[in-house]
């Protein structure tokens, strides 16, 4: 087998064994991670929960603060339905205004062909008839605008700690998301 390995040493193979095992939740930046909602939001939020997102909401139970108010750097979680069977968890990056806010999450829309991805800065639209958060329409890339589909919402898990840093955009497109939320169909072309 020898020359098969470049004359790297031991240690430098070792390096390269540790990147590529790294877990997709630590890439380079919180906006090139390719994998689940579960680790994107743990790594992005800094709570530390683990499991299916639908059990999330009951797992802070006692270990975090829940509520029905969006707070940057929050997790909101989306409640277990038929077309969500695993849940969902996405951290809070802006607040817009009372109805509308921008989340940072992973694996909902395709990008490029593929889930997975990071999205940074998604509207998220409170169409809840009390105004609590308990339904919401997201931003969906592959109809480039809010999608049809309404989901329930169990609420918001506070981080005792900061939110890792690029959850939001340094400008983000506060007008676009307005639109997104209040002009149906307008979406950002």
């Amino acid at each position: 087998m020898r020359g098969i390995l470049p004359k790297c040493g031991i240690s430098a193979v070792a390096a390269i064994v540790a990147v590529a095992t790294m877990p997709a939740a630590m890439a380079s930046s919180l906006l090139d991670y390719v994998g689940q909602c579960v680790p994107f939001a743990r790594a992005a939020s800094g709570i530390q929960i683990y499991g299916d997102a639908w059990t999330w909401w009951d797992q802070a139970e006692g270990r975090y603060e829940r509520g029905h108010r969006p707070a940057v750097g929050s997790v909101i979680v989306f409640a277990k339905t038929a077309r969500l069977p695993l849940g969902h968890v996405a951290v809070v990056s802006r607040i817009v205004e009372r109805r509308v806010l921008m989340l940072t999450h992973a694996n909902w829309s395709r990008q490029n062909g593929e889930r997975g991805r990071a999205e940074q800065d998604v509207t998220l639209y409170d169409v809840s008839p009390g105004n609590d958060w308990s339904e919401v329409k997201v931003w969906f890339r592959d109809n480039d605008g809010l999608g049809g589909s309404i989901y329930a919402i169990k609420g918001f898990i506070y981080g005792e700690g900061r939110a890792a840093a690029g959850l939001s955009a340094r400008n983000p497109d506060y007008v676009g998301a307005l639109i997104d939320a209040y002009v149906p169909g307008a979406g950002r072309r």
